[in-house]
C-alpha cells in the first residue's frame, strides 16, 4: 500500500493522452476543459482528493491538441508527474475574472476555433467566451467519452489489479458466512479486506444483504442475521488507483434448494457472454434476460468499467440508447445477471467482462456456487 502520493506511471498517462489527442482531432477540437474529476485524472496522471458529492464546475484541466500539452488546477505539485511542469499548473480562485486570465495566458487558447467542455456552469457559460474569444464553445464529453470507453493495455493492467484486491476482499467475506452472523458484519469483513489490501475507497455503498423471498429486488429491512436456507448477496467493489473493481456472488446457508435458481442464472449467463461480441448492440443484453425468460432487474444489466464508470449504460430504462450502442474490442463491461423466485430468494452475479475480437474475456474468478 503505497503511503506518498504518486502520479499514475508514466506508460498509462501516455497511453491516454493519445487517446485524447487522436479524438480531438476526429471531434474537431482545439482545447478541452474539463471539470470532471475522472476526466481530469484520465489526461493529467494526479490522483485527486476524492470526495463523495457533486462538484461545481471548475476548469480543472485544459489539453491543447496543437500543442499536447495539459495545464492543471493545482495548489501544489504533490502527485504531479513530471511531464506537467509547474508553469503549467494553475490555483484555485474565487474570482471568476481570475479565471479567464488563466485560460488567456495558456499557450494556443487566443487562436483555438473550436473549444470543448466537458461539464459547465451559467457562470462559465458567461465567462469562457472571454477566455476563447474566436472559439466556438461545443460538448466536449462526446470526445472524452471515446476515448476512456476502449482501453489501453496499460489500463488493463491498473483494471485487473482493482478487479483482484475486490475478488480476495469478497473471498473474505464469503469465509464468514454461516448462520447467525450479521449482514454488518459480513460487510465489515469485506471492506476490511480491502482496506488490508490498500483500496479504503469502496465502489459501492450496498456490499452484504439477505436477499428477500417475497419481493423480486428488495431487501430484508434491518441488520438481519443470516438464517437457513438464505441466500446472501455480495458485491464487492473497490476504487484502486482510480479504476473501479468489480464482482458480485450470491451464496447460500445451509438448508433450502436453491439449486434450480442457480440453474436459472446459469442459463441467463450463458446468454449475457454471448451477447459480448465486438460489433454487436450493447441492446443485446437486454434481449438475453426475454430470451431466457427473466424480467429485466431494476439495476444496470451492464455498464463500462475504468477510471471511475464509463459508458455504455445498459439498462432496462434506456432501451433505445442500448441499441444504439455498439461494444467494440477494448471495452470493459460490469455485467449482471440476477433472478429471482418466491419463497426462495434471488441470485445475483456480477462479472467484468472485456470484449476482444474473438468475443468475451471473462476478467473475473471468483467461485460461482453449485448445486
Amino acid at each position: 500500500m503505497a503511503t506518498e502520493v504518486l502520479p499514475d506511471d508514466r506508460a498509462l498517462r501516455v497511453g491516454r493522452r493519445e487517446r485524447v489527442l487522436a479524438h480531438m482531432e476526429a471531434h474537431d477540437l482545439d482545447v478541452l476543459v474539463l471539470g470532471r474529476m475522472a476526466n481530469v485524472r484520465y489526461v493529467t496522471g494526479s490522483p485527486g482528493l476524492w470526495t463523495a458529492g457533486t462538484h461545481p464546475f471548475a476548469p480543472g484541466a485544459v489539453v491543447v491538441r496543437a500543442t499536447g500539452a495539459v495545464h492543471a488546477l493545482m495548489t501544489w505539485d504533490e502527485g504531479v508527474p513530471d511531464d506537467i511542469p509547474r508553469e503549467h499548473l494553475y490555483g484555485l480562485t474565487w474570482n471568476p475574472i481570475n479565471w479567464v486570465t488563466t485560460l488567456q495566458g495558456i499557450e494556443g487558447t487566443a487562436t483555438a476555433r473550436r473549444v470543448g467542455t466537458d461539464t459547465i456552469s451559467p457562470t462559465f457559460a458567461q465567462l469562457l467566451p472571454y477566455a476563447f474569444p474566436v472559439a466556438e464553445l461545443v460538448d466536449g464529453e462526446p470526445a472524452m467519452r471515446a476515448a476512456r470507453r476502449v482501453k489501453t493495455a496499460e489500463e488493463m493492467v491498473a483494471l485487473r489489479e482493482a478487479i483482484g484486491v475486490a475478488e480476495t476482499s469478497l473471498a473474505k467475506a464469503v469465509a464468514e458466512l454461516r448462520p447467525g452472523v450479521t449482514e454488518q458484519h459480513l460487510s465489515g469483513v469485506l471492506l476490511e479486506a480491502a482496506a488490508a489490501g490498500g483500496v479504503s475507497t469502496p465502489a459501492t455503498q450496498e456490499v452484504a444483504w439477505v436477499t428477500s423471498r417475497e419481493h423480486p429486488w428488495r431487501k430484508v429491512n434491518g441488520d438481519r442475521r443470516v438464517g437457513p436456507g438464505d441466500l446472501v448477496a455480495f458485491t464487492s467493489g473497490v476504487v484502486a488507483g482510480g479504476y473501479i473493481g468489480e464482482v458480485a456472488r450470491t451464496w447460500p446457508v445451509e438448508g433450502g434448494d436453491p439449486g434450480p435458481l442457480y440453474e436459472r442464472w446459469d442459463q441467463l449467463w450463458a446468454r449475457l457472454l454471448d451477447a459480448c461480441r465486438p460489433g454487436a448492440p450493447a441492446g443485446d443484453l437486454l434481449t438475453a434476460y426475454d430470451s431466457a425468460g427473466e424480467p429485466l432487474p431494476p439495476m444496470p444489466v451492464a455498464r463500462g468499467l475504468g477510471l471511475g464508470f464509463d459508458p455504455p449504460v445498459v439498462a432496462s430504462g434506456l432501451p433505445a440508447t442500448a441499441a444504439e450502442e455498439r461494444l467494440e474490442p477494448g471495452m470493459a463491461l460490469a455485467v449482471t445477471g440476477y433472478v429471482w423466485q418466491e419463497g426462495v430468494g434471488a441470485v445475483l452475479g456480477r462479472q467484468a467482462v472485456l470484449i476482444t475480437e474473438d468475443g468475451a474475456e471473462l476478467l473475473t474468478s471468483s467461485p460461482i456456487w453449485t448445486p
